[in-house]
């Protein structure tokens, strides 16, 4: 059975740049009867032995570490419209991407140091989701809500 990490990154103060918090917890919500957390402040409860969730402000190459001991990583992430389609689904390679700030660190940077420094063979994909508004605030835009119902449905069709 295939250890799966679901890691969701993004400002929950921020209105749509929080959302993958909310699929998180969605998607916790949908497995099982578990414990969920009432703010993003919370450790998410290991919903089945092989899945694990994981939440943060942003991507730091601390976690390589931590990555580096599952075999697939779904991030979910928000996204401002740089890519066409609302909700955007990616298979992931390991690959560097330099950039002069943590807070620029992409996925695929991520994967590439636990491969580099861990010899993991983790594999990786992304679920990013079209934010709409970034104000100071806990609730999403109704159309962000909506995605974020969709992108949870994709994740558990995933973990099947």
């Amino acid at each position: 059975m295939l250890k799966v990490l679901i890691f969701g990154y993004g400002n929950p103060d921020r209105q749509d740049d929080g959302v993958s918090w909310h699929i998180l917890r969605q998607v916790a919500e949908h497995i099982g009867d578990l414990p969920l957390p009432a703010s993003c402040d919370e450790e998410f409860a290991n919903a089945k032995e092989n899945v694990t969730f994981l939440y943060d402000l942003q991507l730091t190459p601390d976690k390589a570490d931590y990555i580096a001991g599952f075999d697939r990583v779904i991030f979910v992430d928000a996204h401002t419209g740089a890519v066409p389609e609302e909700l955007h689904d990616e298979v992931l390679t390991a690959q560097y991407q330099k950039s002069p700030f943590t807070h620029h660190m992409t996925p695929q940077t991520l994967l590439s140091f636990a491969q580099s420094l861990y010899g993991a063979a983790t594999t990786g994909r992304l679920i990013s989701v079209r934010g709409y508004e970034f104000g100071f605030s806990n609730e999403l835009s109704p159309r962000t809500k909506e995605l974020a119902a969709e992108a949870a449905g994709l994740i558990l069709k995933y973990l099947e």
